[in-house]
């Protein structure tokens, strides 16, 4: 993107805890101005203290909503939603899933709202593994409740295979992982240099979420050549395209019979494969950046011309 602009990252010097630092950010913001600001972090608030045809807003997800309730939940979505999307020019969301959530959410043109996608990250590439039948590693990205360990567990249960989950264990996590007897591996706090290769050492992903804003780790899997099982809904099967097996995440059965076929199955599972890496080209780095140099000139255009 530096080819086609200049770029200024800019740090907010408080972290978005409490009122006092949250106003700090505020005041902040309103001495930091530029051609086009975007806001690419969860601090939607800021945009209040914007010029409102000079700025972007992304919004990843609205998951904070569903986990919030009473004034808290009020104030969440009126500071962080309501009003910023009111402020900005645009909005760009990260998938058709969350753009649709959005719109039930918030009253909000729908032209307002551009879908750009996350990009794959540079670090990812092809790294050939023979599969290990027998005892397939199985990586578990994540560990908020969405990520729906729970099911996957009682799913895999009684498979030979070993689970690697990245991601702090939940106490509930960790009594099912005993419960059910299973080989399991728990890492966390890694560099992107490790994580990229714990996919390496990976043979297939399980990720069967209930809800996800976008779902990098599909492309991460699919980057390094591994097998994706993913779930059926949200925005998973958007970002998966062709190249994953897809599973009802609240149905354990479908679960363990999406797992089960990648393990069985070679022919499909080199099929998942290879359906994998020609997904990954709609998620470059070159045509993202391209997708947003677009919608600042549009954003500049404007301005010039008022």
């Amino acid at each position: 993107m530096k080819q086609e602009c200049a770029v200024r990252i800019a740090h907010l010097p408080f972290h978005s805890v409490g009122f006092f630092k949250r106003l700090a950010n505020a005041l902040y913001v309103l001495a930091t101005r530029y051609d086009i600001n975007h806001i690419s972090g969860d601090v939607h608030y800021i945009a209040i203290f914007m010029r409102k045809r000079k700025s972007i807003l992304t919004i990843h997800d609205l998951e904070i909503l569903k986990r919030t309730s009473g004034m808290r939940h009020r104030a969440i979505k009126f500071f962080w939603f309501t009003l910023p999307v009111r402020r900005v020019r645009f909005i760009t969301v990260i998938s058709e899933a969350t753009r649709n959530e959005l719109l039930q959410h918030v009253s909000v043109s729908p032209d307002k709202i551009r879908v750009i996608y996350n990009c794959l990250p540079g670090k990812m590439m092809f790294q050939p593994k023979p599969f290990s039948s027998e005892k397939p590693m199985i990586l578990q990205v994540g560990t908020k409740q969405n990520k729906n360990i729970p099911r996957l567990l009682e799913a895999i249960k009684g498979i030979p295979c070993k689970l690697v989950i990245l991601g702090k264990v939940p106490v509930d996590v960790q009594q099912l992982l005993n419960q059910f007897d299973i080989d399991y591996e728990t890492v966390q706090n890694l560099s992107p240099d490790e994580v990229v290769a714990l996919y390496v050492r990976a043979d297939m992903l399980a990720f069967v979420s209930t809800e996800e804003g976008f779902g990098i780790p599909i492309l991460e899997a699919q980057a390094t050549g591994r097998p994706v099982v993913t779930s059926n809904i949200s925005s998973m099967p958007e970002v998966a395209g062709e190249g994953a097996v897809f599973v009802d995440p609240y149905n354990i059965e479908s679960i363990r019979e999406g797992i089960l076929r990648i393990i069985n199955e070679p022919a499909l599972r080199d099929s998942i494969v290879q359906k994998g890496f020609e997904n990954i080209k709609r998620f470059t780095p070159e045509k993202i950046a391209a997708q947003y140099v677009a919608l600042y000139r549009e954003v500049l255009e404007e301005v010039v011309s008022i």
